[in-house]
């Protein structure tokens, strides 16, 4: 079993920021790339950054320049550094992470519960 916990979210005024941080614990073999996805009321899931086992990242274009993507390879964990908040960066936000487990090597995606990030005057 492979657990993903996040933290972080919560409510922040337009141009504040957040940090929200993902652990991933259990049976993992390796991970290859660990991220942030998120999903507003009424809209398609999007991706919001991705870091790959090198250290690659990806970011949406929305978000470029404000947020930062970082890993800490020895705790399987990412932090998600997010500066000068919007308005439309309201959202539900999961952690995803593709890895290989323990013992039968499968790959797979696997995803946290989800955290809000509120951006409100």
């Amino acid at each position: 079993q492979v657990q993903l916990v996040e933290s972080g979210g919560g409510l922040v005024q337009p141009g504040g920021s957040l940090r929200l941080s993902c652990a991933a614990s259990g049976s993992i073999f390796s991970i290859n790339t660990m991220g942030w996805y998120r999903q507003a009321p009424g809209k398609q899931r999007e991706l919001v950054a991705v870091i790959t086992g090198d250290g690659s990242t990806n970011y949406a274009d929305s978000v470029k320049g404000r947020f930062t993507l970082s890993r800490d390879y020895a705790k399987n964990t990412v932090l998600l550094q997010m500066n000068s908040l919007k308005p439309e960066d309201t959202a539900v936000y999961h952690c995803i992470t593709n890895l290989y487990t323990a013992g039968s090597m499968e790959k797979g995606d696997y995803w946290g519960q989800g955290t809000q990030v509120t951006v409100s005057s």
